[in-house]
């Protein structure tokens, strides 16, 4: 996390999924993820909800430009991963908006993670189909 002339960069993760976000205050309210706008990278409402969550929390939503380098796991991971991202330059950025993006839990990382396959196992619990003769 570095700060140079009002630009707030942090990392997010969620799953597989790993976002490096950077925040310009003082901006237009531009979103940009890997290069497009938000609007056109997500495809659900839920997702593009998610990614502006912090913004409107903030009361910075049409403030402040965002530009998300994004890469690994699903929409769903990348949404969660920009989210925390962008939850983390704004604290960065004005340390009293902790409380507030804290209440709506955009500071915690979600620690769930896909379990790992284990041997003589189909998947991580699934057993084999037992036989009776």
């Amino acid at each position: 996390m570095e700060q140079a002339k009002n630009i707030f960069r942090a990392t997010g993760r969620r799953k597989e999924a790993v976002a490096r976000v950077t925040v310009t205050p003082e901006g237009s309210g531009r979103v940009v993820v890997n290069g497009r706008d938000y609007l056109s990278y997500f495809s659900t409402i839920d997702h593009k909800i998610q990614v502006k969550k912090p913004l409107v929390a903030a009361g910075l939503d049409g403030k402040a430009d965002v530009s998300v380098n994004v890469n690994g796991g699903g929409t769903n991971g990348q949404a969660g991963a920009i989210s925390l991202g962008i939850s983390r330059c704004l604290v960065e950025w004005n340390p009293e908006l902790r409380p507030a993006l804290r209440k709506e839990s955009l500071l915690t990382r979600d620690p769930r993670a896909k379990e790992r396959k284990k041997y003589g196992r189909k998947g991580a619990r699934r057993r084999f189909q037992w036989t009776k003769r």
